[in-house]
């Protein structure tokens, strides 16, 4: 076993961490008898060999030891090191997995070579991988299909192995690694593509097991878009009928867990807990990757999500949850309907699905129209007393997600739907409550009103020390939209108070709270004028910008704002400075000469900025509008401002009323970003789409 593992000059060779003379422990311990020690060892593979998919000379070093194990039944939990040589060798330079442009200046620096050099290697040995699909263990076999589609060099023989093992394999779940390695051939290898789509077809019709012939049409939906049945709404919908309809299948047995926690075992415990009461887990899996093949097919998409929350199942409704989320985030649709059936689940007594339809809508801002019955109902039941406040965020450290509650209600908030102002005056009572529950008092209008008050109390208590902007920044907003005058001299003793770290944005939440305010904050004037002169030009704005909220004397502001117009004033300086005269708006028209040099910034924000205040102060769109339609094609995230600025020149901007038809046209958000995504997304290219509605509204009009 491992025969010439000690040869290798290991400390020569590196990982993530440094010298690689502790890999052949790693190796070693992939075949110990002890199923701890394996776990840890395989971690520690995935840790530092092979590091965030990284391959280093140490990762190149260990493929002829992981085939050798692989090889060997003997050894134990072989699935897994397959599924690593999997990921070590499966990395195509020519594919859809290209990497992304390195930098050999960087000191992480690897090679692309190790990436070619690895896939080679791996390829070299992928015989082994052949013998592997009748393995006795259900483990080895469930890995095997995907190594065999990935890495081996010749995949017509792998696609005849694959078709013919299907006729003979009796595992579910292997059933369709089987069918998914098949799909997998067929998107890699155009010469086979017509055959596999073929029997892809076949198996949609012929497989007895409803699983089976739902994991085809994924597939096939993956591999041929354009061959997808007009009627996959319903075919899929009896699928999953006759997949919760069928006869349970025999539990498998349970492996020994490890008793050292590893990301590997953490991993498997969070996909199995949400396992658990499931008969048939593999569902959401083949739904995501109908899903995904189905892409902009949005109507389709909703109607089979539709379909999943009117199942009796409650594990379906809880997939199409998960799924309607990935979809609302991407594509623009009609989702009413779905959302009041999500609404429908916060009631259901299974709390694992309450707590997905919570999750989702919180989210979705306007959207949530449709469930605020729903979730209004929800917060109307009282639990019992909780351990700790129902509205409260989590201390810091503590594990696990906010107060269910409590996401209720902000679901509700962000709705704009009243009822949630009665328990937001509950939960400001509390000792702690979560920031964007104080975020979220915009969104109710003059129905917030009545809770200035508890806002004065709340920031009366705050402590001017270094935490004041985290504590009092959400109390100074939610204070701002309720033009709660009567907090006037505690938003005082905050501006006054603020202590050195982070003293910039605090004067700068307060003077947007006093500026809120308008006349009635008169006590403000003389901290207003001594902050115009801040150093900070964000302050210094802020400051003019509460001053003639509170005087309306121009004079006493105009300069000042120039001034930072000024060609040695920073980017975020000159927008700043634009911003406020825009806020001004015509009482600021001497100073649209000043706001011309920017439309030639190099900084798109600072053209965006100026030309939109050049509008508001002077009227002046033959100007405006050309800078504004320029950076709407050039960067996406700058629309939402741009067609605010479009929805308020109405019958001026008229040119730009095919920029604005062409975005009402697109079924994709704008703001879809490949990884990762923002809580505020559906929301902001919603007010998109309701700022371009407005200016097609004004122009018709």
């Amino acid at each position: 076993m491992l025969t010439g593992i000690e040869e290798v000059d290991w400390a020569s060779l590196g990982h993530a961490y440094g010298p690689a003379d502790d890999v052949p422990g790693m190796l070693r311990g992939l075949a110990s008898h002890d199923p701890a020690e394996r776990e840890l060892a395989l971690d520690g593979m995935y840790g530092a060999v092979h590091h965030q998919g990284d391959v280093y000379d140490s990762t190149l070093a260990c493929i002829p030891f992981l085939l050798e194990l692989v090889a060997d039944p003997e050894v134990q939990d072989r699935g897994g090191i397959v599924e690593l040589l999997t990921s070590v060798g499966g990395i195509d330079l020519s594919g859809e997995d290209e990497l992304d442009e390195l930098d050999p200046e960087d000191e992480d620096f690897i090679p692309a070579a190790n990436y070619a050099m690895a896939a080679a290697a791996v390829a070299a040995g992928a015989d082994v991988f052949l013998g592997l699909v009748g393995d006795p263990d259900a483990e080895v076999r469930l890995a095997a299909p995907c190594a065999l589609a990935s890495l081996h060099p010749d995949p017509a023989r792998v696609l005849t192995l694959l078709r013919e093992r299907l006729t003979v394999e009796r595992d579910t779940e292997v059933r369709l690694a089987l069918v998914e390695a098949v799909g997998r051939i067929a998107r890699r290898h155009e010469s086979l593509r017509d055959e596999t789509v073929d029997w892809l077809g076949w198996l949609t019709r012929a497989a007895q097991a409803p699983g089976l012939r739902l994991a085809a049409l994924a597939q096939l939906a993956r591999c041929a878009p354009g061959e997808v049945p007009d009627d996959v709404v319903e075919r899929v919908t009896r699928l999953l009928d006759e997949v919760r309809t069928a006869p349970p299948e025999p539990a498998a047995p349970e492996n020994s867990r490890p008793s050292t926690p590893t990301l590997a075992g953490q991993v498997r415990d969070l996909f199995e807990e949400r396992s658990t009461g499931r008969p048939t887990p593999w569902t959401d899996e083949l739904m995501r990757t109908l899903h995904t093949a189905l892409d902009d097919r949005v109507e389709d998409r909703i109607a089979l999500i539709l379909a999943q929350l009117r199942s009796p199942d409650r594990c379906q409704r809880a997939d199409a949850i998960w799924l309607c989320g990935g979809l609302i985030r991407v594509w623009r649709g009609g989702y009413e309907e779905v959302v009041r059936l999500i609404g429908t689940q916060l009631a259901d007594p299974e709390p694992r699905l309450r707590e997905a339809a919570t999750s989702f809508l919180e989210g979705l801002f306007e959207l949530t129209g449709p469930a605020a019955d729903a979730l209004a109902a929800r917060l109307a039941t009282r639990p019992g007393r909780p351990e700790r406040p129902e509205w409260a965020e989590r201390p810091e450290g503590t594990p696990g997600a906010p107060d269910a509650r409590a996401r209720a209600l902000l679901a509700l908030a962000r709705s704009g739907d009243a009822r949630a102002v009665p328990m937001l005056a509950r939960a400001l009572v509390e000792p702690d409550v979560r920031r964007d529950l104080l975020y979220a008092v915009p969104t109710l209008g003059p129905a917030a009103a009545p809770l200035a008050p508890l806002l004065r109390r709340r920031l009366a208590r705050v402590e001017l020390d270094d935490r004041l902007y985290e504590h009092a920044a959400p109390l100074l907003f939610a204070l701002a939209s309720v033009r709660g005058v009567q907090a006037l001299p505690e938003v005082l003793r905050v501006l006054r108070g603020a202590p050195s770290n982070r003293r910039d944005w605090v004067q700068e939440a307060a003077l947007r709270a006093l500026a809120a305010f308008g006349p009635a904050a008169r006590a403000a004037v003389p901290d207003a004028r001594a902050l115009l002169n801040s150093e900070a030009a964000a302050v210094s704005a802020q400051a003019a910008l509460t001053l003639w909220s509170v005087e309306g004397d121009r004079d006493a502001v105009l300069p000042t704002l120039a001034a930072w117009l000024g060609p040695d004033a920073t980017a975020p300086d000159r927008c700043a400075a634009a911003r406020a005269l825009g806020a001004i708006g015509p009482a600021a028209k001497s100073s649209a000469p000043a706001l011309l040099p920017g439309l030639a910034a190099r900084d798109l924000w600072v053209r965006v900025r100026s030309a939109a205040a050049l509008w508001r102060v002077s009227g002046d769109a033959s100007s405006a509008l050309p800078v504004l339609l320029t950076a709407w094609e050039e960067n996406r995230h700058a629309r939402v401002d741009i067609a605010e600025c479009l929805a308020e020149m109405g019958p001026e901007a008229v040119e730009a009323r095919w920029v604005i038809d062409r975005e009402l046209s697109r079924r994709r958000r704008h703001n879809v970003r490949e990884s990762g995504y923002s809580t505020h997304d559906i929301h902001e290219d919603e007010k998109l789409l309701t700022f371009c509605r407005a200016a097609i509204d004004r122009m018709e009009r």
